[in-house]
């Protein structure tokens, strides 16, 4: 067990037993390399545990688990990509582990294949580009998100299709985990699933259901909260036709960054919700952000883009 760690290598690091940190783990050049087909040697982010400069060539290649903690974002990827998911759970995770694999489920590298043509009728098909394997005994919700390598538009030529399949193990077929918000386009985007339990499932990867459930799309804004009267805060006018109503904004990786319901004009670049961000009152980096809204008195939901320029 160690305090902070900091990781600056080139060629990555291998573990080959299971490492814990229990306050920082800096990424600043290589990954933390676990083998894929041996679960039991991970990188632990125990009870207090954060991390700082995730990205493409610094991250967690294999297996991250997290102990202790209600919500995390796993920092997980392949040799190539940081490809993140965020566990939102109803209680804390004496532990959960996840990795992220960019492979065919049909025919995986370390596991019996997954094949996708086993699933319900509702559902037109089920990527065969990658998956994430996720275990944990709470209930939660996930949320995952795609990029242009997903390959979404290959699955389907709708967006608003999107939802997100797990294995199931007892049922032995793919099963459909629900879809509670999604915000973005084919090329990139997010979608957060309904609760779960994680260990019931052994793989999860994006879906295309028949019927699309309808996402209306507003404006993409932009704003850049610089105190000169000019776009420092989120007006979204199509709020005043609803006074309930609730405004969700979230990261490029799927992180929930702010929450509002009854919205009038308060978002200016800082999050409000209790995560990950760090150093919270210089406010959030800059870089495309998506949102959410719900028009609760309409009965609509919208979805877009926001740009935040510093």
């Amino acid at each position: 067990i160690l305090f902070d760690v900091e990781l600056l290598n080139d060629s990555g690091v291998q573990l080959n037993t299971t490492l814990a940190v229990t306050n920082n783990t800096s990424f600043i050049v290589g990954d933390l390399i676990t083998p894929r087909a041996n679960t039991a040697v991970h990188y632990n982010f125990l009870q207090d545990a954060i991390y700082t400069g995730e990205m493409n060539s610094s991250k967690v290649e294999g297996y991250a688990m997290v102990s202790g903690q209600q919500d995390f974002t796993f920092p997980v990827g392949d040799v190539a990509q940081l490809r993140p998911l965020v566990i939102n759970s109803n209680g804390v995770n004496s532990m959960a582990l996840c990795a992220y694999f960019f492979e065919d489920p049909n025919n995986p590298s370390t596991f019996p294949g997954f094949n996708t043509e086993i699933k319900p009728r509702n559902i037109f098909g089920i990527s065969t580009t990658e998956f994430w394997r996720l275990e944990g005994s709470v209930l939660s919700r996930v949320t995952l998100s795609w990029n242009p390598r997903s390959n979404l538009a290959g699955l389907t030529t709708d967006v608003n299709t999107i939802t997100i399949m797990g294995w199931s193990k007892s049922a032995a077929q793919w099963v459909n985990l629900g879809r509670e918000s999604m915000a973005g386009d084919l090329s990139q985007g997010i979608v957060s699933s309904a609760p779960f339990i994680p260990d019931d499932y052994d793989v999860l990867t994006f879906g295309s259901a028949d019927e699309p459930e309808e996402f209306l799309t507003l404006d993409n804004f932009y704003l850049s909260p610089n105190n000169d009267g000019i776009n420092d805060f989120l007006e979204i006018t199509e709020l005043e036709q609803s006074p309930n109503n609730r405004l969700e904004i979230y990261d490029r990786r799927g992180l929930k960054v702010f929450q509002m319901d009854n919205y009038q004009d308060q978002f200016t670049g800082i999050s409000n919700v209790e995560n990950m961000v760090l150093n919270r009152g210089i406010g959030l980096p800059e870089g495309l952000y998506f949102y959410i809204i719900s028009l609760d008195d309409l009965g609509l939901n919208f979805q877009g883009f926001l740009f935040l320029e510093r």
